[in-house]
C-alpha cells in the first residue's frame, strides 16, 4: 500500500474522540430510556 493509501484511509475515519463521545452518549442515553422504563413498570406494577 502507498502512503498516500494509508492517508487517505486514516482520514477517512471519524476523530477518536468523536467516536468516543458519540459512544458515550449511545450508552448514556440507554441508561436513561431503562431507568424510565423501570420507573413505568414499577409504578404501573400496583
Amino acid at each position: 500500500m502507498s502512503d498516500h493509501a494509508k492517508d487517505y484511509l486514516e482520514e477517512d475515519r471519524a476523530p477518536m474522540g468523536m467516536t468516543v463521545r458519540v459512544f458515550i452518549y449511545l450508552v448514556a442515553v440507554h441508561f436513561i430510556v431503562a431507568f424510565f422504563f423501570l420507573l413505568f413498570y414499577l409504578g404501573g406494577a400496583r
